[in-house]
This record gives C-alpha cells, sequence and structure tokens, in this order.
C-alpha cells in the first residue's frame, strides 16, 4: 500500500505560500508537489480537504499576492457581496501600479480611493458594493452587469438608490452613465442569472419592464408565481427549463428558457410584443 503524503498539522485545511513551507522546513520540494496540496496560484497552494470557492480563491489572492494599493474588484467583489461567480473563475483585482500577469488573475488597472475600499468581508480588501457597482457598469455589457447588481441589491449590500447616488456624484467620468442605466434595471426580486438577463434584453428591445415575480392568486386555487408579468394584459414570461403548468385561464405564458433564449431571441421579443398588442389592459 502507497505511504499517504505528509500532511503537516501547521498547513492542515489551510492557505499557505509554497516557499513559506519550504523555509520553514515543514515540506520538501517533492513534497509541496503531492497529492496532499492543490495549487491555486504561482506559488499559493491550498490543502487538497478545503472546499476551493470564488471566496477562498479571493482570500489567497488577498492574504499572499495582491499589491498593497491593490483591491479584489469586479465579479470577484460581486460574489463576495452574494452574486454567483464559479469557484475556478479568474479572480479580478485593481490596482494603480504593476501586477502580473498571472495565471488565474485578471488585473485591471486604475486609481483606487481608500474611500472606495473596505474589508468588511473576511477581512479582504476590497471595492465598495458602490464602487464594485461601477465598476461592472464600465467592465460589462449593462445585461451582465445587472443580473450582478440584481443580486447585490436583493442580499442588501446595495441600494438602488445608493448606486444612482455613486454615479451622479461622478457625472462626466467615464463609465457615469452606465451604472445609472444598469441602476434603473436593476430589480431586486429577480431569483436567477437568466431571469434577470431575459428581463434586461427584454426592456432593452423595446418591450414594457414586467413585473417580477408576480404572485397571481384565486380564490380556492394555489397562487401561481410568475417569473415575468404583464398583468393589465394577462401575459407572463416563463424562464425555467421546465416551465411549470402556467396560469391557465385568460393568461398567456410566453416560454423563454435559456435553449429558446440562446437559438432565437429575437422571436421570443416578437411573440411577446404581438401578444401584449392584441391583449388590451385588462384592470
Amino acid at each position: 500500500m502507497p505511504k499517504p503524503p505528509l500532511r503537516p498539522e501547521a498547513l492542515a485545511r489551510r492557505i499557505f505560500r509554497g516557499a513559506d513551507a519550504l523555509e520553514s522546513g515543514l515540506l520538501t520540494r517533492a513534497q509541496l508537489r503531492s497529492s496532499a496540496w492543490r495549487p491555486l496560484f504561482r506559488g499559493v497552494y491550498a490543502d487538497r480537504d478545503l472546499t476551493i470557492t470564488h471566496r477562498l480563491r479571493c482570500l489567497a489572492v488577498s492574504d499572499f499576492l495582491l499589491p498593497e494599493d491593490g483591491v479584489i474588484a469586479g465579479r470577484s467583489a460581486a460574489s463576495l457581496y452574494g452574486a454567483p461567480y464559479g469557484a475556478d473563475e479568474p479572480v479580478e483585482l485593481l490596482t494603480p501600479g504593476r501586477f502580473g500577469p498571472m495565471a488565474g488573475i485578471v488585473v485591471h488597472r486604475g486609481p483606487v480611493p481608500e474611500k472606495d475600499v473596505t474589508r468588511r468581508v473576511d477581512g479582504i480588501r476590497v471595492t465598495t458594493p458602490q464602487r464594485t457597482g461601477w465598476d461592472l457598469a464600465r467592465w460589462l455589457d449593462v445585461v451582465e452587469a445587472v443580473a450582478l447588481l440584481d443580486v447585490m441589491v436583493s442580499r442588501g449590500a446595495v441600494s438602488v438608490g445608493a448606486l444612482t447616488e455613486y454615479a451622479q456624484a461622478r457625472i462626466g467620468k467615464p463609465g457615469w452613465g452606465r451604472l445609472l442605466k444598469a441602476a434603473q434595471l436593476v430589480d431586486p426580486a429577480a431569483r436567477g442569472a437568466h431571469e434577470s438577463r431575459v428581463r434586461v434584453r427584454l426592456v432593452l428591445a423595446g418591450v414594457p419592464a414586467p413585473v417580477v415575480k408576480y404572485v397571481l392568486a384565486r380564490d380556492g386555487e394555489p397562487a401561481v408565481r410568475l417569473d415575468l408579468a404583464w398583468p393589465a394584459h394577462r401575459v407572463a414570461v416563463t424562464c425555467a427549463d421546465e416551465p411549470a403548468p402556467g396560469p391557465g385561464g385568460e393568461w398567456l405564458t410566453v416560454p423563454a428558457d435559456p435553449q429558446r433564449v440562446a437559438a432565437d431571441f429575437d422571436s421570443l421579443v416578437r411573440d411577446l410584443k404581438a401578444a401584449l398588442r392584441a391583449r388590451r389592459p385588462h384592470p
């Protein structure tokens, strides 16, 4: 039976710099390359027993690699405020100085005023929620930015008002208008990135803004929660892969599952606009 790799107690369930483990004599170079450890970034390792999340990767960058004047930013910052982001996605950071390139890290360059920095998430140096919103609006298209901001607002990390105020205080600076537009499109009732993307794309295509997660209740029947709804027209859009039974009755349900949206979003817009035109507003 092969001998299990050495796992010193001092490194168990920890993130560490390989050079430190070698210098202290905890590991040899051969032992550092064993299956007991997982490389996260150049020179930074984690115990294989740790569950690797994006938050943990941000923590590794913050502890061992982040420049003194740098900060976790963009989608990585959004993930620290609750927005979904894949465990193995690159960590985004912002720095006014030189850094990298380094595998697994995306570097944005620019000034980072201290008023835009906080350590309120696990002690990690990260952009404030308002600054995070500004960076998302600058670095991503509006659909993707809103999908992340929907979650941040629904989790209470930031408010639409705070995002709007931040944008208006920076009129004339690059990205202020993009943040203002994104803030106007945010809806904290959204539950899921696909639903957020569908809603924003529809609005940008000229469809009136829907009511998100509209609850339709009838006497004696279970309530139905509709993903996107235009109650006055009795029209709804369902975003699920396998839509649940629709509201029935006088309501018309238009499917917007990921497959349809990816294959022919234009037909969805046409069908929805035609349905809204054909159905007179109902009190």
